[in-house]
């Protein structure tokens, strides 16, 4: 009797192999459809002008006004949300079956992943220019070193958040997930200090939230690391906190998508 064997799969030359412009084209593509990109253009934009006036009492910062405090605040929530409602939509590609083609074609789970972050983060700069034009609009003051650098935080901070959206993608099911990135998000913000100067006990708690090393390094030129209450955050304790939440977001995705692949 006669046995069969399956060739072995071919090896891939790297773990980015697959990954071409057309892809990359296509992502993006996806990533602007008229809802998502109303959605996380009009949330943070109308926050932002809720918000920007409610200063506290001692609301003097030593290197601006507490409108560009919120402006940086609303653009890290706007960019964080952005990613994440992109990156989640990875869900309606699991539901259709389209993670076992990936599993047959020659796109690397590494490189595949890491255009999803990329796409993402691309998306969420949008709301960061808006709300930054806000800021600028509304009498947001700050240093210049200020508006360049909590911006670009605010952007590439989202990163973890796309992360975070893959995960979500692949664990749940699109009418669930679909609901999921904007109450996440803001409860995450709340906790994150992003909304409203936190102190004393919330802001012990919000140092192990994922919002908060993006947030708190996204506002250092502003604050030089003080609170309204004059507590004080420092650099590398906001630094550890995204790399720890990057790496655990990345750690789910990743295992996520073996799964949904069969690649184990």
């Amino acid at each position: 009797m006669t046995t069969v064997t399956a060739p072995p799969a071919r090896p891939r030359a790297s773990s980015f192999s697959g990954v071409n412009p057309t892809f990359v084209r296509y992502e993006l593509a996806r990533r602007f459809n008229r809802q998502t990109t109303i959605f996380t253009l009009l949330l943070p934009a109308v926050l932002y002008l809720a918000l920007f006036r409610t200063a506290p009492a001692r609301g003097t910062l030593p290197h601006g006004n507490f409108a560009a405090w919120m402006m940086i605040g609303l653009a890290v929530y706007g960019a964080a949300m952005a990613a994440t409602s992109s990156a989640a939509t990875i869900s309606v590609e699991k539901s259709a079956g389209w993670m076992r083609t990936i599993a047959l074609s020659p796109l690397a789970p590494p490189g595949y992943l890491l255009v999803k972050v990329l796409c993402s983060v691309v998306m969420a700069a949008v709301p960061v220019a808006i709300v930054g034009v806000l800021g600028l609009v509304t009498g947001a003051r700050a240093d210049a070193e200020v508006w360049v650098t909590s911006l670009v935080v605010a952007w590439l901070g989202a990163a973890v958040f796309a992360a975070l959206g893959i995960s979500l993608g692949l664990a749940l099911k699109p009418d669930v997930v679909m609901h999921m990135p904007g109450l996440t998000m803001t409860a995450l913000a709340f906790l994150g200090n992003l909304f409203i100067p936190l102190s004393g006990t919330m802001l012990e708690i919000s140092r192990y939230t994922p919002m908060y090393g993006v947030s708190t390094l996204a506002r250092y030129t502003l604050t030089d690391g003080y609170s309204f209450s004059g507590e004080h955050s420092g650099l590398a304790g906001a630094v550890l906190n995204i790399v720890a939440w990057f790496a655990g977001f990345g750690f789910m995705a990743v295992r996520r998508f073996a799964k949904s692949t069969g690649r184990q």
